[in-house]
């Protein structure tokens, strides 16, 4: 089997093939354009079983993925911190494309479960959607801290509700309220206002979307107690598929609810990871809460470990943990249901146009 690894940046791709053994056989720098993607896909036909490697930098390697993928290749993703330790322990010093290349290469063939790229669909959309939401709500919370300051300069008997400046109804009262006061100020904070019910329309909007396609696609993850559409969403597009773990352990350790041994000797020790995916993190955070202050099916476990002499702190991660294992199964069974309905619309497909088909695919 012959690996590509392929160190990727804005306007250069340099790729690197090593054989079984980890021995470079070929090197190919191309423009990071259609043009040098389809000289790619050329240069590949040379090697019989080939499997592709990238540096996980999913903005720059997202459309060279796509076209590799279209193409039929397998693509795994290569996290940057394996590149670093490859690289030291390479005969080759020094920094330089080529190395990175085959460092990226190296590694896919000494590591196992890589991470594999899939065409865009739903779960990308969610993450896409998430981020974007995330980002017009700060840019919404910096408007409502400002014009809270200039609200009260025009009047400091004005009450503004602590987290009023996201209704509709009040952002139209203020609206009112300024349109019979003049001055600069008043017209900035009128500016100001407007935008923020700009943003509360596209958020929620976005949310809106985000809640159907979570519902459509992963029920089962809705049903664990304490989770919405919102969390769901986050959680799903920052997984980028749970299949891709092989165990609830490897999904724990990703979103660093699992613990870091830190022991020598007999006793053992552990300590909070630090590390981990902290969107689902805070995702899984906020579940564990709600949970809690609802009395749903965490709170009792929660009940049991402060009885045991924990700490809240202690309980809440402990608690996280658990809803990380939930979260990882429930996300296994969307996943598994999404494949047999394909498989399901594939095979009825077959069974009533099965010649049809099967003419226009030997055609292709």
């Amino acid at each position: 089997m012959t690996v590509v690894g392929i160190d990727a940046h804005k306007d250069w791709h340099t790729l690197v093939a090593v054989d079984e053994v980890g021995k470079r056989l070929a090197e190919l720098t191309v423009p990071a354009r259609a043009k040098g993607h389809q000289k790619i896909l050329t240069w590949l036909t040379q090697f019989a079983d080939v499997q592709v490697a990238v540096e996980d930098c999913r903005h720059l390697t997202r459309r060279l993925e796509a076209d590799l993928l279209d193409a039929g290749h397998k693509v795994v993703r290569v996290h940057t911190r394996l590149m670093a330790g490859m690289r030291r322990s390479g005969r080759q010093p020094g920094k330089s494309d080529p190395i990175d290349a085959e460092a990226v290469a190296r590694v896919a063939l000494r590591e196992d479960d890589l991470p594999t790229a899939e065409l865009p669909g739903p779960t990308r959309d969610m993450k896409l959607l998430s981020d974007h939401r995330r980002s017009l709500v700060a840019r919404r919370t910096a408007l409502q801290a400002k014009v809270r300051w200039f609200l009260h300069e025009i009047d400091p008997d004005l009450h503004v509700p602590s987290r009023g400046l996201r209704r509709y109804q009040l952002l139209e009262e203020l609206l009112g309220f300024l349109a019979e006061r003049q001055g600069v100020i008043v017209e900035i904070a009128r500016d100001l206002l407007e935008d923020i019910t700009s943003l509360t329309r596209r958020i929620n909007d976005i949310e809106r979307r985000l809640d159907k396609l979570v519902r459509a696609s992963h029920s089962a993850l809705l049903e664990v107690p304490g989770l919405g559409a919102l969390g769901a969403s986050m959680i799903i597009g920052e997984t980028a598929g749970a299949g891709r773990f092989t165990n609830k352990d490897a999904y724990a350790r990703f979103n660093g609810t699992a613990p870091i041994p830190v022991w020598s000797g007999n006793k053992v020790r552990v300590r909070l990871s630090r590390g981990g995916n902290r969107r689902i993190n805070t995702a899984l955070h906020m579940a564990a809460v709600t949970q809690i202050r609802l009395g749903k099916e965490g709170s009792a476990y929660y009940d049991k470990l402060i009885a045991r002499g924990k700490t809240k702190t202690e309980a809440i991660r402990l608690l996280r943990r658990r809803l990380s294992d939930r979260v990882f199964s429930a996300m296994r069974v969307d996943e598994r249901h999404d494949t047999n309905a394909v498989v399901n619309r594939a095979g009825s497909e077959d069974n009533v146009t099965g010649p049809i088909v099967a003419e226009l695919r030997s055609a292709a």
